[in-house]
């Protein structure tokens, strides 16, 4: 039995115990290559939790000996147990829907002509008809509504989310954005790390004169919202509404967004002022952003439906994470998933975000993310499932305190009613989690 070192013997609050299988995905983070699909998998296991941390995970009959009479228990009898997901690419804040746009590109709305998503965004829909409503909504509203698709992904298992800004696209509602984030992370049972993406795509205000766009970026948002503070989980001190400013700076670099060399010179002044970095890559076309990203030393590069394999060693040497949004493509009715076993051949940490966002994946699930990284992106459910965990903690820097079940992390702690953990892949179409355990609380999900 895994025991935490200090203090294993005082009052234990919660046990979960009788596990067809604890997926504890024990050791090192991030795990890739050959290691990308180690579960760590202990049968008939269970898992100790005083207040918000694990104290132990082994044996059933090693930790039930632990209990006293105020401890609460868990039975996971036929079922099994498994860290709480970590969504490493979300837009999860934004205002309205795009549900029209969903007709256009199945031709339903106009039979002569099938929409493609830039013919959409040419038109003047797309990202700027999310951001033309995000800019309307009050704060009040962006909360409103985003709390409502964070209630279902937690209902799906995920414990942790990386958020991005980028339906603003002005440096008002961009710190409007960033305050319902910082809103929602102090009321929210998920823990959100925010991500600044003033470079989402350049605002129709600016057309014709993208490189002042890139000057406002540049020149007037990043120093201001480095200098922001928002109150929020600091999950990499481990404690509670900490300060700080934004953690990461993101670049939607692709046709019909932003050059290499302005995606470049964003990044470089994000990363002066202390910002980590993440790229949107290689989604339709390649310009070259993954390369980049591994040049820049960038946690993540994400999206990858084009990335060579000369750029995927790069991405490897230089420990970048491959995001892979299978969901997206799925939502695009596209065929040209990303390839996870390449970047797994590779040797890239391979992890696996919703994308969930108002025009191309409306998804809170991760369980069906992880069904469509196997039959499409390529990945065995081990490696789903470590993708979906771990490897999307490390992407987002927050691997020693999430992603894993071992003793001193955040007691984020899933029980999945179904009897091995290739089920979470084999079926699809309902929620296979039954209970989420939060910071070591028992989450009511009704």
């Amino acid at each position: 039995m895994e025991k935490h070192t200090n203090n294993v013997l005082a009052p234990i609050d919660l046990i979960v115990h009788s596990a067809n299988q604890v997926l504890t995905l024990g050791g090192d983070a991030p795990k890739r290559g050959a290691t990308q699909g180690d579960l760590g998998i202990l049968r008939d296991g269970a898992v100790a939790i005083r207040g918000e941390r694990i104290v132990a995970v082994g044996d059933t009959l090693d930790l039930l000996a632990l209990a006293d009479a105020h401890t609460r228990t868990l039975d996971a009898r036929g079922k099994i147990v498994l860290p709480g997901f970590v969504d490493a690419h979300t837009h999860v804040v934004f205002a309205g829907d795009r549900a029209n746009e969903f007709e256009m590109r199945l031709g339903v709305a106009t039979p002569l002509r099938t929409w493609q998503y830039l013919d959409i965004q040419k038109a003047g829909g797309g990202i700027m008809s999310t951001v033309r409503a995000t800019r309307a909504a009050t704060r009040d509203d962006l909360i409103a509504q985003s709390r409502a698709r964070l209630d279902a992904m937690l209902a799906h298992g995920t414990t942790t989310a990386e958020v991005k800004t980028g339906y603003g696209l002005e440096t008002a509602t961009e710190l409007k954005m960033l305050g319902a984030i910082a809103a929602l992370a102090a009321e929210h049972a998920i823990d959100l790390v925010p991500t600044f993406l003033g470079a989402h795509v350049v605002p129709e205000e600016f057309t014709g004169r993208e490189e002042e766009y890139v000057d406002l970026v540049v020149d007037e948002m990043l120093p201001i919202i480095q200098n922001s503070k928002f109150r929020i989980r600091n999950l990499r001190k481990g404690i509670l509404n900490s300060e700080f400013g934004i953690l990461n700076c993101d670049v939607f670099c692709d046709d019909g967004a932003f050059t290499l060399a302005q995606t470049r010179r964003i990044l470089t002044r994000a990363q002066e002022l202390g910002f980590g970095l993440r790229v949107h890559a290689d989604e339709f076309a390649n310009l070259g952003a993954a390369a980049l990203a591994a040049e820049l030393g960038a946690a993540s590069a994400d999206h990858l439906m084009v990335t060579r394999r000369d750029e995927m060693q790069a991405m490897a040497r230089a420990n970048v994470a491959a995001v892979l949004l299978p969901g997206t493509t799925f939502g695009l009715g596209k065929t040209n998933f990303a390839d996870g076993r390449a970047f797994i051949e590779e040797n890239v940490p391979v992890a696996l975000g919703s994308d969930i966002n108002p025009g191309t994946c409306w998804c809170e699930a991760m369980s069906f993310v992880i069904a469509l990284a196997c039959r499409y992106a390529k990945l065995t459910p081990a490696q789903a499932i470590v993708a979906a965990t771990l490897n999307g903690a490390y992407s987002l820097g927050i691997a020693e305190h999430v992603g894993s079940l071992a003793p001193g992390k955040i007691a984020d702690v899933l029980i999945a009613d179904v009897p091995d953990y290739r089920h979470l892949a084999y079926r699809f179409g309902a929620n296979p989690i039954e209970t989420v355990i939060k910071r070591g609380r028992v989450i009511s999900l009704i």
